[in-house]
């Protein structure tokens, strides 16, 4: 608009069509429904802001510590099922029912390995998306051309035309790295961000099993 440019120019139905919809045909070639009904949740994981604080795990495993010090680890059993963490339930839950503390951490480890696999696959699709769109744009580009060189009778109509041509390239490379490739990227900073503050539950829950000092175990931490 500086240079004198118009929005409406930018707005190529036809481009949209090859662009968008050539995308989401060959990513939902490339990966099972199963995955794809999946996108509404990922798409949720990277705009939805969810708060981490640690220290707030700390403190309730220190203080969840100190109870099961005193009283056994019997009296966690009312808090573990009506705690809102699905994660650090079942964990609190296995030491209630007095699981083995290595099959514990096995269990719990599983569960960590499947949702980074599950927030990978994610990922993923996403990425294949940033992959195919500069493809897609290529193409809508070059069937573009190959309309205006079919149609050279008029030659004043040849800049406006080539000018819609180019138009699907903009739109596969700016879709590419404004929009698929940035939310695969938040897709595995939130990742990490929750697998982190699962391992840090895990140490935690088999701190408390082992019936370590609390307080000792904070200050390492």
């Amino acid at each position: 608009m500086w240079d004198g440019g118009h929005l409406g120019a930018l707005f190529v139905p036809s481009a949209m069509l090859i662009i968008f919809g050539g995308t989401f045909g060959a990513v939902a070639t490339s990966f099972p429904m199963s995955q794809l009904k999946d996108i509404g949740k990922a798409l949720g994981m990277a705009f939805k802001e969810t708060k981490h604080n640690p220290s707030l795990i700390i403190e309730e495993l220190v203080d969840m510590a100190t109870i099961a010090r005193r009283e056994g680890v019997l009296a966690l059993e009312q808090r573990a099922q009506e705690h809102a963490n699905p994660f650090l339930r079942d964990g609190l839950m296995m030491v209630v029912d007095g699981t083995d503390p290595e099959l514990t951490r096995q269990i719990m480890e599983l569960e960590m390995d499947a949702l980074e696999h599950h927030h990978e696959g994610w990922a993923k699709m996403f990425e294949a998306a940033g992959g195919f769109a500069p493809t897609m744009g290529i193409i809508g580009t070059v069937m573009g051309l190959i309309h205006v060189l079919g149609n050279l009778s008029d030659p004043g109509a040849l800049g406006p035309a080539i000018a819609v041509a180019f138009t699907a390239t903009l739109y596969g490379v700016s879709t590419a790295n404004l929009i698929y490739l940035p939310i695969a990227t938040k897709i595995k900073i939130r990742s990490k961000q929750q697998i982190s503050e699962m391992e840090l539950m895990l140490e935690g829950i088999l701190a408390l099993q082992a019936g370590e000092n609390p307080h000792d175990s904070s200050r390492r931490s």
